[in-house]
């Protein structure tokens, strides 16, 4: 109705906003029913009796599903909010779920259900022609022959950004002793990025591979306020290392062949005088600088050796880039309770991160792997495991299909 006759002459303008739905929670019961066959029984006597088989449960006697367990790792595995926080949050939305059940889960799942894909990702990083690692602290509260104060290690292994398959491996270990890495990369004959921690030398097979980054650190740690070329030998150290890092940035997306050969006609020369001037500094007993010059005498051979290999970085920065989110994480949830607990983190922090960095979107990713292993039901062929790995163009494809990003620009 118009009752001042007004005419439309067009669309002036508009606007759109969000609007939020709390998230939908849902209960699914399932029901099997057991049939007789009535043909059978008169034709024959014998009555034959048919019984339609449920999903295997996810946990048993649990109402723990897929795309719950994925919400809850989600939350504190990529958010970083502790599951304290997360049984407020349900209480708020009127569940009673308690952190004890949640741990619980995490648990239980990892073990049962991603263990094996946590296991093949190991084994198609160990394939890789480099590897990079680092480690950090972690504290587990219930360990035996520790005291809850003690420090455990996280160790974090991946390939890097040329490899055909970007994996990401978290291992928990109880101390960083150089038994660990060379435990884990026993079957590795590939070249070893790392950081100057002597730990690495008791690997064997490898071909270890220096960190400029912590090279050029030291550097700076060993600058005084205002330094500078002129004054400071730990500046001329300094600005050696950029120099090499700005080489290495115009060859970022050449071939592994043709920065190989870059790196012969112009970085190799660099180097070599670097390490001529190094031999020249004498630093002050005690002194920062000696720190400095001492890592570089220390390290040489293993600076030197991305010299003879394309493939390989300049940097550990790719593993320290890695265990961040770990790192980030700790900060909130601080620990974990037991040693089962800091093992599930550990597989679950792999396939988040090897999602992350295979353009996988974490949750959708650990919905639709948990579900079509749900379905799919224990054991699992290599064919199958095969399919859940998140640099599978099939699983990227059929998670893309399911959930689609909404574009939103503010005018």
């Amino acid at each position: 109705m118009n009752p001042h006759n007004l005419t439309n002459v067009g669309l002036w303008g508009f606007f759109k906003e969000l609007i939020v739905i709390r998230k939908q929670i849902k209960v699914v019961n399932y029901y099997t029913y057991t049939y007789t066959c009535d043909y059978c029984e008169k034709s024959k006597g014998i009555s034959r009796i048919y019984t339609v088989q449920a999903p295997e449960p996810l946990i048993k006697h649990s109402y723990a599903s897929p795309s719950l367990v994925a919400d809850v790792m989600t939350q504190k595995y990529v958010d970083g909010v502790p599951l304290a926080r997360q049984e407020k949050i349900w209480l708020r939305d009127g569940f009673e779920l308690s952190r004890a059940t949640m741990a619980n889960w995490m648990i239980k799942v990892a073990e049962k259900w991603l263990k094996p894909l946590y296991k093949l990702m190991k084994k198609r990083l160990l394939e890789s022609g480099v590897i990079y690692a680092d480690e950090t602290v972690v504290q587990v509260l219930k360990e035996e022959g520790k005291t809850p104060q003690s420090d455990s290690r996280m160790w974090v292994y991946g390939s890097d950004l040329r490899s055909e398959k970007a994996i990401r491996i978290f291992e928990y270990q109880p101390d960083r002793t150089g038994e660990r890495p060379k435990r884990f990369l026993s079957s590795f004959r590939g070249h070893l990025v790392t950081d100057g921690y002597t730990a690495y030398n008791a690997v064997e097979n490898v071909t270890r591979c220096g960190c400029w980054a912590h090279m050029r650190r030291a550097w700076r740690d060993a600058m005084p306020k205002g330094a500078t070329t002129a004054n400071s030998k730990a500046a001329v150290g300094y600005n050696y290392c950029n120099k090499l890092f700005a080489l290495e940035k115009k060859w970022k997306n050449v071939s592994n062949a043709q920065r190989l050969l870059d790196r012969r006609n112009a970085a190799e020369k660099l180097v070599d005088e670097y390490f001529l001037w190094v031999r020249t500094v004498d630093p002050v007993i005690g002194s920062k600088l000696e720190d400095a010059v001492n890592y570089a005498l220390n390290q040489e051979q293993y600076l030197r050796a991305f010299l003879k290999n394309g493939e390989v970085e300049i940097s550990n920065n790719f593993a320290e880039n890695a265990i961040r989110p770990f790192v980030i994480g700790r900060k909130n949830w601080l620990f974990s309770d037991t040693v089962k607990g800091a093992k599930s983190s550990a597989i679950i922090y792999s396939l988040i991160e090897t999602a992350k960095a295979n353009v996988v979107e974490p949750y959708a990713y650990l919905t639709l792997v948990l579900t079509d292993m749900q379905d799919i039901g224990r054991p699992f062929s290599n064919e199958e495991l095969e399919s859940f790995m998140p640099w599978s163009e099939e699983l990227k494809d059929s998670i893309a299909s399911r959930t689609r990003p909404v574009p939103l620009t503010e005018n």
